[in-house]
């Protein structure tokens, strides 16, 4: 199968992990026989320093070009410590999430069995985790009317969503239900929105057609307090753009660290996918950064893009071994050796294919 990748490193740790994805990548190309053509561009604070836009017009022909986009991350210190910055590189991902349709951010939230107790959770609460949230990127309070009045003194952000957002959302989690433990839960807060009466009530009139899904409704706030209680008794949650954005760093912690979850968007053009972790520009160049969420959400791209299971199971499979065996960055390694970001690369790429491995 050929594969067109486009390749955005983007700021901070991004290029760093993303070189190591790339090299498993090209391993398990090589090994099933696939041909890779990656294309790579510019987002974040970097395309800001080279041509003064986060999201330029030709990173985006090169994204809708492609059939999967491989993210790093966006960031720098430089624009968070200055709040009336006119150019923001987060401006650049609202930006490419609006126009690639990058509707559904699709966040999974599990426990490896040998680092469960790096959980700042007690493992009694956390074994047998395995649940996904859906979160809704391009509507919301995030893309609505806002602004100042009253000389600046008055501050207003919008939360608008259409039946329509809801619904395409809607069906994407009652669909993931189907294929998982056919669990839905609705996650909003309709005591007080309109907006979350509205996510509520299509929700309800879309039951109906997925009658095998057990579905409930949750305010955001139980939900954010059950996942730290009980997160195993969660399979598919869906959610607006902010709510989202919150329960899904809470929910990453679970694991015992966010350089280990994977995530992708799906759009309407095409899909992407990044590690959850943010650029870190305090280990940017350090070469210690943890490269395996990137790496899993590589996987993601290989089952959810190009429908390929066995190349994702094999890059699982290699990043469990490497976790067994201790062939880790520094912030999982605790009082053992801790290895370079490329020193797991190289070690992810050297077991591909080994006989002793697991693939589940």
């Amino acid at each position: 199968m050929e594969l067109n990748i486009a390749l955005l490193p983007g700021d901070g740790i991004g290029p760093e992990v993303i070189d190591q994805a790339v090299k498993v990548v090209d391993a398990i190309s090589e090994k099933f026989g696939h041909q890779v053509n990656w294309t790579s561009a510019l987002t974040g604070a970097a395309a800001i320093d080279a041509v003064g836009d986060p999201y330029p017009e030709s990173t985006h022909a090169i994204c809708m070009a492609a059939d999967a986009i491989l993210f790093g991350a966006i960031g720098h210190p430089r624009y968070d410590n200055d709040p009336k910055a006119p150019v923001r590189p987060e401006q650049g991902l609202l930006k490419m999430r609006k126009k690639l349709g990058l509707f559904a951010n699709v966040r999974p939230t599990f426990t490896f069995p040998s680092l469960i107790d790096n959980s700042p959770l007690k493992r009694e609460r956390i074994e047998g985790t395995d649940l996904i949230i859906l979160r809704e990127l391009t509507g919301g309070i995030y893309f609505g009317e806002r602004g100042r009045k009253d000389n600046g003194e008055t501050a207003f952000d919008t939360c608008t969503y259409t039946r329509e957002e809801v619904q395409r959302l809607a069906k994407l989690g009652f669909e993931m239900a189907m294929s998982r433990r056919k669990k839905l839960c609705c996650v909003d807060k309709a005591n007080v929105l309109e907006s979350s009466r509205l996510w509520r009530e299509t929700v309800q009139d879309m039951e109906k057609d997925f009658p095998e899904v057990e579905v409930s409704y949750e305010f955001v706030d139980a939900v954010a307090m059950r996942l730290v209680q009980w997160p195993s008794s969660y399979d598919v949650l869906i959610t607006e753009n902010l709510f989202g954005d919150i329960l899904t760093d809470e929910a990453s912690v679970i694991s015992g660290s966010m350089g280990l979850m994977p995530s992708a968007s799906i759009g309407i053009h095409t899909s992407l996918f990044e590690p959850i972790h943010g650029s870190y520009p305090q280990a940017a160049g350090k070469d210690i950064a943890n490269p395996l969420a990137t790496v899993l959400s590589a996987a993601m791209m290989f089952e959810d893009a190009f429908g390929l299971k066995e190349e994702a199971a094999l890059i699982r499979a290699i990043v469990n071994k490497s976790l067994t065996e201790g062939i880790v960055t520094e912030d999982l390694a605790g009082s053992n050796k801790a290895y370079k970001t490329s020193e797991v690369g190289d070690w992810l790429v050297a077991n591909i294919g080994l006989p002793d491995l697991i693939v589940s």
